[in-house]
């Protein structure tokens, strides 16, 4: 059965969160406004169950100072983050004063605790197509950049893994003799 979708207009009230109706608007009724934020007066969330390793950290760092900082961090109306905890981080370790900010007030604490957790844990939940990465990484492996493809999150060893497992399955294609069928007439 096919949930109705309730709109309601920006001043409403939203149900409880332990209620079935939809909880949330459509993007289209709400815009969200990137704001730049001093990073010091943003407060990490004590309830964040996903936790950063100073590695990751650095790892973070190195790709903002790489890409920019191109993912805003989620807050909730008291600048506390809901969503983005290893860039704040990462951004103290860079030094950074100002941040982006996405300011969530629509909802309720109940959704906030779910979406934290939601938000890792969706993004966890995905794969990968290996031969596509194995494709993307040889791509990136093989052109004069200036930024070490480990940027990618991918340590060497495991793009070496991929790279060589997608030699080795075009090497196996080719190396594969067809089956002797002795009814095919000979060519």
């Amino acid at each position: 059965m096919k949930k109705k979708l309730v709109e309601r207009p920006l001043s409403s009230k939203f149900p409880p969160a332990d209620s079935h109706e939809s909880l949330v608007q459509h993007d289209e009724d709400r815009e969200l406004q990137i704001v730049y934020r001093p990073i010091a007066k943003l407060t990490l969330r004590q309830r964040n169950p996903r936790i950063h390793s100073q590695k990751q950290i650095r790892q973070i760092a190195d790709s903002i100072r790489t890409f920019g900082f191109t993912n805003p961090v989620l807050i909730d109306s008291e600048g506390v983050v809901i969503a983005g905890h290893g860039r704040v981080r990462a951004g103290k370790l860079l030094g950074l004063d100002n941040v982006p900010t996405i300011r969530l007030d629509h909802m309720s604490e109940a959704q906030i605790r779910a979406y934290v957790i939601a938000d890792n844990k969706l993004a966890e939940n995905a794969g990968w197509d290996r031969d596509l990465l194995a494709v993307e990484l040889q791509y990136l492996s093989e052109l004069n950049i200036d930024f070490d493809v480990t940027l990618t999150g991918f340590e060497t060893a495991e793009i070496d893994v991929l790279i060589n497992g997608l030699a080795d399955a075009g090497a196996d294609a080719a190396d594969q003799q067809p089956e002797f069928d002795p009814n095919v007439p000979a060519v």
